[in-house]
């Protein structure tokens, strides 16, 4: 396929435009005429994606014959209404005929947001936010929901990493990020039980284009922690063979607020390297992906002494004051985690006529080992090592007469071993399997898509005693659901879309749900299992709009999510009335009860005519959980995110400069609402007071007449140096300041933050 890329109203023609088949994984740039040619392209109707910075994107299916010719035309807009993505769909579509809600994070948003992780960036995102031990580590939480109700997808292989752990983190480097979808809502079709709250599908594994050599190097300084980050990448395609590699370093000191100072252990460093090789041909396309990511990270305890200062652990069971040494310091000291991911990975689409099958294999190993004994820095007090096979295999039939079929078949088989002096779950075995089948119907103006799932989830748990005591029994059971989907999009005119979606949603409960019996560093939390506890079943409904026009674009999306025997913990409440402690520990136990979590996100872009170097952004997001029936007379769900409403004035110039071109200003103010709305039965949760962050930042490319040099990019973030506690942040539930009053960790004060990427590019031809 081949054809021009230019300017839709002057002719020009767009040099450097990305022309990309997402399905196939390939696709081409323009050159200095705005052409461009795709070779090895399988036969038949394709989804193609055109764009250029400062055009709105163009999606476009095209039919392909031997030798096809098709030009584009891009205008000049910052609105994107025909973004791409893949995310529990069968295959790549428009957004706006998705009539599941989808949002989409692209590289270069990553690199103009201030983040210490990915999931820290992706919560200025509507509907998402994050449960948060510090700095290092965050957690997913998709409208009200987190741990195992959220999916992560990296380049197809579902992330195993003892995900039910609240301080524990992802394992993935946002560094190599090049592109994240964000389904909300459940997406129990696609991918089986643990995607009730919706899947997070991040992106690393995207082909440069036919005939190129491109890389990158970014840099990354935060003043407040000192923080800095290093990453490279080179991937070239050269006849269909096609690779990438790319290394990332990123450490940070002890973050600082103004009510806290520096906050003791908050360090941490990492590494991450990986890369794909594989070939495109138009029978399809095979890739091998690895990667290998390495964190040390120290856990926040909190804990003060008489004047008010941090303690710091010593030997003998001694307690000292940390020195400026420890403040500055990246190696992080007990009580600390050492994560270890390492993931391989098979992707696959083969062609069979015009039908074709994807084929995805992966393994992956997940060693999360935590210290705290300052006796002896390598003593294990627990250690998981949890090892995980993932399958899925869809077969797409071809489009006929605009109805598209699929069937796929995925799971995963796993187990868990513990080899740390403490046990907190058993070792375990664990099989997933589900089938499924998925159908879309595209007509003029409406599109209907869905299909049904049965999944099944074997667990088999082996029973342990400790020092002659038993700990826990053996575990053997059964889970299976049939869940499913179904939706429709109208394009009610060519700016304006409505969606209507019904989805069944279901979770297994996980291990520790189901057994666990033990505590460890990082949490004031002594756990129970509950072995009767049954799986979760939801249904949702989710109505949305889109309207786009060239100077304003609004969104708004309304959903209502009833769940049965949704699994929550409490405190434990003893004898004598007051909190029940086990080794003093705060006791909690798991139990089920039905409810409803409701809520909605809304999104206005303005753009306004003629100041087209002017656009005004906001978003909102609230949601509400309750119980079906009270608990000790309360009926809030805990640990439900506080509303949030981001405003942004973004100013773009020199868009045709040639030394200094597209210049970006932006001023922010970042506002949380206070979340009264809270479970304080047995004080499981704490009420938490509003706050207003005022943020700013600029952008700019270095450039040549012909190329970009370099991008650098300058933010300010907590402008006010505000002290403020987010509602999910566990650090809320530290010891209290005896001299201030204040109970907690507060989060990151005043931040400067330095971004410098420089692209390399080499043409191949």
């Amino acid at each position: 396929m081949s054809g021009t890329v230019v300017d839709a109203k002057t002719g020009h023609p767009l040099a450097g435009a990305s022309v990309f088949i997402a399905d196939l994984k390939t696709g081409a740039s323009t050159n200095d005429q705005g052409q461009y040619v795709v070779n090895n392209i399988s036969l038949g109707q394709h989804l193609v994606e055109v764009s250029y910075i400062g055009y709105a994107s163009v999606s476009e299916f095209v039919t392909v014959s031997p030798v096809t010719k098709k030009d584009f035309q891009l205008n000049i807009s910052v609105v994107e209404n025909e973004q791409v993505v893949v995310t529990g769909i069968s295959t790549a579509t428009q957004a706006r005929r998705n009539p599941t809600p989808v949002t989409v994070m692209r590289k270069q948003e990553l690199l103009r947001s201030v983040s210490t992780n990915l999931i820290d960036a992706l919560s200025s995102k509507p509907g998402v936010s994050q449960l948060s031990t510090g700095p290092a580590i965050s957690k997913p939480v998709i409208r009200g929901m987190g741990y195992n109700r959220v999916i992560v997808l990296n380049d197809g292989v579902r992330q195993e990493g003892q995900q039910w752990g609240d301080e524990h983190g992802i394992e993935i480097d946002e560094q190599s990020v090049q592109k994240v979808e964000i389904l909300k809502g459940p997406a129990s079709l696609m991918y089986g039980s643990d995607a009730m709250a919706g899947v997070i599908n991040i992106l690393t594994n995207v082909p440069v284009q036919e005939g190129m050599l491109k890389g990158a190097i970014v840099s990354n300084y935060q003043s407040n922690n000192k923080l800095r980050a290093l990453h490279l990448n080179l991937g070239g395609n050269k006849n269909g063979f096609n690779w990438n590699a790319y290394g990332s370093l990123k450490a940070a000191a002890d973050y600082r607020n103004k009510y806290d100072g520096p906050v003791f252990n908050s360090n941490f460093n990492e590494k991450n390297f990986g890369g794909y090789a594989g070939y495109n041909g138009n029978w399809g396309y095979s890739h091998v992906l690895v990667s290998n990511f390495h964190q040390m990270l120290g856990v926040i305890e909190g804990d003060r002494n008489e004047a008010g200062q941090f303690i710091k652990l010593l030997p003998g069971g001694q307690e000292g004051i940390p020195d400026a040494a420890d403040f500055n310091s990246i190696h992080p000291q007990v009580p600390m985690q050492e994560v270890k991911h390492f993931k391989i990975a098979s992707d696959n689409n083969f062609q069979f006529g015009a039908h074709n099958l994807t084929v995805n294999l992966g393994y992956q190993r997940n060693q999360r080992m935590e210290f705290g004994n300052p006796d002896d820095l390598n003593e294990k007090e627990l250690y998981f090592d949890l090892n995980t096979i993932t399958y899925s295999g869809i077969f797409h039939w071809k489009e006929k007469k605009t109805w598209k079929a699929a069937i796929g078949v995925n799971g995963l088989v796993q187990n868990n071993s513990n080899k740390g002096l403490e046990v907190l779950i058993p070792e375990y075995k664990m099989i997933d399997a589900g089938v499924f089948g998925y159908l879309q119907k595209t007509m003029d103006k409406f599109t209907l898509s869905g299909g049904l799932r049965f999944d099944n989830r074997h667990i088999n748990a082996a029973a342990f005693s400790e020092n002659g005591v038993p700990k826990f029994e053996s575990l053997n059971k059964d889970f299976s659901n049939i869940s499913g989907s179904g939706g429709i999009s109208y394009l009610v005119a060519k700016s304006l879309t409505f969606k209507f979606n019904i989805s069944k949603g279901f979770r297994a409960p996980s291990i520790p749900e189901l057994a666990s019996n033990g505590a460890h560093e990082g949490t004031n939390r002594y756990e129970y299992g509950n072995k009767s506890l049954q799986s979760e079943n939801s249904w949702q409904i989710d109505l949305g709009g889109d309207y786009h026009e060239d100077h304003i674009s609004m969104s708004a999306s309304l959903f209502v999510n009833h769940i049965n025997n949704y699994i929550y913990y409490r405190k434990l409440e003893s004898v004598a009335g007051g909190d029940s402690l086990v080794n003093g520990n705060l006791a909690f136990k798991f139990d089920q009860q039905n409810a409803t979590l409701a809520g909605f996100e809304l999104e206005i872009d303005i753009h306004p005519h003629p100041l087209d170097w002017l656009h005004f952004e906001n978003t909102f997001s609230y949601v509400r959980g309750r119980f079906a029936t009270p608990i000790e007379g309360n009926r809030n769900i805990p640990f439900i995110p506080a509303a949030h409403w981001v405003s942004e004035l973004r100013a773009d110039f020199l868009r045709k400069e040639k030394l200094v071109r597209n210049l970006s200003l932006r001023l922010q103010l970042d506002g949380t609402f206070a979340q009264g709305q809270v479970f304080d039965v047995y004080e499981t949760e704490t009420k938490t007071p509003g706050y207003a962050l005022l943020n700013a930042g600029l952008s700019a490319d270095i450039s040549t007449k012909k190329r970009t040099v370099a991008t650098l990019f300058l933010n300010v973030m907590n402008i006010g140096d505000v002290a403020y506690q987010q509602h999910l942040s566990r650090l809320k539930y530290t010891a209290e300041n005896i001299v201030t009053g204040r109970t907690g960790v507060y989060n990151m004060g005043r931040n400067f933050n330095v971004k410098l990427l420089i692209p390399l590019s080499i043409s191949l031809k």
